[in-house]
């Protein structure tokens, strides 16, 4: 039988108790502290992917309180830091010092520090540095704790209209193209929304390589997620790379897929929509939008120019045809 270590997690969600009474009612309680960050526990703190105003009161917190910051770039950090008004003392952590930074981390925990590691944008670990010092800590018997916050591939997965039930999040792609091609054609088998980042430079490689192995499938476009020049293209997929070929490319793209399964519905005629009932590309259940009009007559972007049409959001309704929402 193998033996299983439980890391219960209780950290700063644990409940305060004062003899054998757990207080319950926070609204009757009277106001308590914050208990203290756990000696010796690696934070993996989500920071925001554009928006500031989307960091968490918690991160804010082990940002403040923790004994050091680990930071991908020291010099963003450093930035995000001073905005909060947070002064804290920092280390590089990046993908070419990741071994001797791993070391050094797990000296400070043995000691009994508090470890605060962030990424330039993001959650650690989720195509960013991360992953190594969480296996290492882990198998030294140290506490890590995560501190959920900004993910662009969520964010954007849940503003694409697609299926989210089940997907699947691949990172970035291979660049050398034999690598490329056979892992694009593992995940285009997968059931369920894929979901890739890619480079500015990349993306419309990557829009003509999904035309080409499924010309008629659904894919969303995410561009420059909760920045001011957010951006999201929908259409097939034939159709966002023939757009993407007469525009700008700037900014970090998010690009999603919707599953063979529904591709075929729609082909066969049985809906677009998972059985759960979950909103496909032609049914997004609402917008949020605050000038969108539903079912709107799709614009001609060839014709758009640079697109003067900020927060105008139109439905997607013909197979060739891309709807866009920008300006949010």
């Amino acid at each position: 039988m193998h033996r299983v270590k439980w890391d219960c997690g209780l950290g700063e969600g644990r409940r305060r108790r004062q003899g054998d009474a757990v207080h319950e009612d926070a609204e009757s309680a009277p106001a308590q502290t914050l208990p203290p960050l756990v000696p010796g526990t690696l934070y993996l703190v989500a920071t925001p992917i554009g928006n500031r105003e989307d960091i968490t009161l918690r991160a804010l917190r082990v940002l403040r309180e923790c004994t050091v910051v680990a930071a991908e770039d020291t010099r963003r950090t450093g930035q995000l830091l001073q905005h909060f008004g947070i002064r804290k003392p920092m280390v590089s952590y990046f993908h070419f010092n990741e071994a001797r930074r791993s070391a050094e981390i797990l000296g400070r925990l043995r000691a009994g520090e508090t470890v605060a590691l962030v990424t330039d944008a993001g959650t650690p670990g989720i195509s960013d540095p991360g992953e190594r010092v969480v296996a290492e800590a882990i198998g030294a018997g140290l506490r890590v704790e995560p501190v959920p916050g900004p993910c662009a591939a969520v964010a954007a997965l849940t503003a694409s209209g697609l299926p989210t039930e089940t997907f699947h999040f691949a990172g970035f792609l291979p660049v050398k193209s034999g690598q490329r091609a056979r892992r694009l054609g593992e995940l285009l088998a997968l059931p369920g929304t894929l979901c890739v980042y890619e480079s500015p430079h990349r993306v419309g490689r990557l829009l003509s390589e999904l035309a080409a192995r499924a010309p008629g499938r659904r894919a969303v476009v995410a561009r420059e997620v909760t920045k001011r020049f957010e951006e999201f293209l929908r259409g097939t997929t034939t159709a966002l790379a023939a757009e993407l070929e007469r525009r700008p490319r700037k900014g970090e793209f998010v690009v999603m897929l919707e599953p063979p399964s529904a591709e075929a519905r729609r082909v066969d005629g049985s809906g677009g929509h998972d059985d759960e009932g979950a909103s496909g590309p032609e049914d997004d259940g609402h917008d949020t939008s605050e000038t969108a009009t539903h079912d709107a007559p799709v614009p001609d972007l060839s014709a758009a120019g640079n697109g003067s049409q900020e927060g105008h959001r139109t439905s997607t309704t013909d197979a060739s045809a891309v709807g866009w929402q920008s300006g949010l």
